[in-house]
């Protein structure tokens, strides 16, 4: 009876072993979805729509980037808030009030906070490096989601200063886009759950057009959406735009 089990268990073994072997490498995966996201440099013009259970905020927001590392970002609406500005350069963040005309630090415990109510925070935008330069990533499974192919990934966290420990993705098998995400603590708790609701195709790449964030520990807000109106990529940026005082003009 003992060896009967232990053929079984071994013939099982074997077999969850030819099923993950037959996935492909969740690293190259994550590697073909970094480069499809990611690019040299980008003009974006997005809004970000925060819906709680009593009201609806849009704020739209023009947004230059720069490779992985500098990102300027200025508000156009609403009026009370047009000309409020953002500069991230690596590890410093940094944002300026006009009617105040104050510029702030952003640093410490304060990154934990939300983007002006949103379900993402500060920290969510600091996140500087490719995902396959963060995590170590294992094709587990595919699925259908949002009546697309996706290959289901489980990352782990390769750095202890990473505000996501683990992450599940499901990945467009096609377009190499993440069309679910799951964001966790370290304990092993749902922090954050991300969707790509639309794409749009841009210079013969797939770029998401909607995504959707939902705060799980929020219990007051129905999420956010952030929408991108347009793109460019490989644009000129003037060199002072990546600067403090770029704030002030």
């Amino acid at each position: 009876m003992k060896k009967n089990t232990t053929k079984i268990l071994i013939l099982m073994l074997c077999v969850a072993g030819f099923v993950f072997a037959a996935f492909p490498d969740g690293n190259m995966l994550i590697g073909k979805m970094d480069q499809n996201m990611s690019g040299g440099s980008q003009k974006i013009i997005s809004k970000m729509v925060i819906e709680t259970k009593r009201v609806t905020r849009t704020i739209k927001t023009r947004t230059y980037m720069q490779g992985e590392d500098s990102s300027f970002t200025e508000y156009l609406a609403p009026a009370r808030e047009a000309g409020i500005k953002m500069l991230k350069i690596k590890d410093n963040l940094w944002t300026y009030d006009p009617d105040a005309d104050r510029t702030i630090t952003i640093s410490g415990h304060m990154l934990r906070q939300s983007i002006n109510g949103s379900d993402l925070s500060y920290e969510d935008m600091m996140e500087d490096e490719t995902i396959q330069d963060s995590y170590n990533s294992v094709t587990v499974g595919e699925e259908v989601i949002f009546d697309r192919d996706c290959w289901v990934l489980d990352l782990t966290a390769l750095k202890d200063d990473i505000s996501y420990p683990r992450r599940k993705l499901w990945l467009d098998k096609e377009r190499y886009l993440p069309l679910k995400g799951e964001y966790y603590a370290k304990s092993g708790k749902l922090l954050k759950r991300m969707e790509i609701r639309s794409v749009m195709r841009v210079d013969n790449r797939w770029y998401p057009s909607e995504m959707f964030y939902k705060d799980v520990l929020d219990k007051k807000g129905k999420g956010t959406s952030f929408i991108i109106e347009s793109i460019e990529f490989d644009v000129d940026i003037p060199k002072y735009m990546f600067t403090k005082a770029a704030l002030k003009k």
